[in-house]
């Protein structure tokens, strides 16, 4: 066995010990087959790689490549939520599978901040960007974007740039094929703010208004509330004292659910026997809530890999990318009283 060489392993140490050129040696390590090579050199190579444990300098190949494999991530406020910074996880875990790492930045929304987190990762040599946004909205691109491979992730703007956005439109299919499929018809109602202007709601309430349509019934009304616990339990409160009959309520969020569960029982109304409940955005709430919230799951951690997987590919498709929203069945939907 010959000695281990001191300090970093180079191509050259292998080539060595392998007892080959160092061109040799390259065309094996990075998988080339323009150069005849025999069975028995290319198994000492590997071998040799293994035994000295290679790696290769990745900084002198990007000088001769230009490309640095690695990727700038780019967000106003997903790394500082936790909700939203599975789409970090989704990126990380799914970039170093393919051999890349990832530069994160976050702007809070300054664009300031945004403009130098961009050249800084451009100065840096990145090889492209994903740009998220922690819920989902209409964006420009930045100016100093423009020209480098983008995968926008969580936001659209128009259609030749490419997005990876939740389905939000079979979301609101699920939740309303949930209480379908336990009975409810009638008394069906929403809970939240359904501005048009909002992509969750807008989307999520047509998918909820087209499958109740096509089982021949309608959303008996919506309860308009902002998408927070307070604010909802108050307009559910005051809803319940019209004495108007709800089944079911379907939330805009897992945060309106609480404070529709916190209006049901000062009610003394359970759950799921007699109202059910089903939201949106399955977060650790859903889990939390007695009884255990039906929720439709919003995919963080697959946008963060999908947005990944379509920057790498040379290629992508522009337009915009659906990712599934699953529904996460639990105990709060149940037939009607």
């Amino acid at each position: 066995m010959l000695p281990m060489p001191a300090g970093r392993v180079t191509l050259l140490d292998v080539a060595q010990r392998a007892g080959v050129s160092r061109t040799t040696a390259s065309f094996v390590l990075t998988g080339r087959r323009d150069m005849r090579i025999s069975a028995d050199a290319e198994q000492r190579v590997l071998r040799a790689a293994r035994e000295l444990d290679y790696r290769p300098n990745l900084t002198a190949r990007s000088l001769r490549t230009r490309v640095t494999q690695t990727i700038g991530l780019v967000s106003d406020t997903i790394a500082t939520d936790a909700f939203a910074g599975q789409i970090i996880r989704g990126s990380t875990a799914t970039a170093l599978t393919r051999q890349h790492l990832l530069f994160i930045g976050e702007t809070e929304g300054d664009p300031a901040t945004e403009k130098r987190l961009v050249q800084d990762m451009l100065d840096r040599g990145v090889d492209g960007f994903l740009y998220a946004a922690m819920y989902t909205r209409q964006i420009r691109i930045p100016a100093a974007l423009r020209g480098h491979p983008v995968v926008l992730v969580n936001c659209l703007a128009g259609r030749r740039a490419v997005s990876v956005v939740p389905d939000e439109l079979s979301a609101g299919r699920a939740a309303a094929t949930a209480l379908l499929s336990a009975g409810h018809r009638d008394d069906i109602h929403i809970v939240g703010e359904s501005a048009d202007h909002v992509y969750a709601a807008r989307n999520r309430r047509a998918g909820i208004d087209e499958t109740l349509a096509a089982a021949g019934t309608r959303v008996a009304g919506t309860i308009e509330s902002t998408w927070w616990p307070d604010p909802a339990y108050e307009a559910v409160r005051q809803f319940l004292t019209t004495g108007t009959r709800a089944t079911a309520f379907i939330c805009l969020n897992d945060r309106v659910a609480m404070g529709v569960y916190q209006a049901l029982t000062a009610a003394g109304l359970r759950i799921p026997q007699d109202v059910s409940v089903v939201a949106f955005d399955d977060s650790d709430l859903a889990s939390w809530l007695r009884p255990q919230l039906t929720s439709v799951a919003l995919p963080h951690f697959e946008m963060g890999r999908r947005g990944i997987e379509l920057l790498l590919d040379p290629d992508r498709e522009e337009g915009t990318h659906l990712i599934d929203m699953p529904l996460m069945s639990r105990a709060s939907v149940g037939p009607p009283p």
